[in-house]
């Protein structure tokens, strides 16, 4: 799956997956075939962070 470019829409997206069809970061980006060390960087940047325990990413 091609993820969006811009950081906002990919926020968006990635938190959407979460809620609807993954149990954590890790089994989206295994399924996905993507590197969460790219999306957190990128989504880190605008100021989010993943919280494990509500796997999402909130503002810090």
């Amino acid at each position: 799956m091609n993820l969006p470019k811009d950081t906002y829409m990919l926020l968006s997206v990635v938190n959407m997956k979460l809620r609807d069809s993954y149990p954590s970061l890790e089994a989206l980006c295994d399924d996905l075939d993507v590197s969460g060390t790219e999306i957190l960087e990128a989504i880190e940047k605008i100021g989010y962070v993943y919280d494990s325990e509500n796997n999402q990413f909130s503002a810090k």
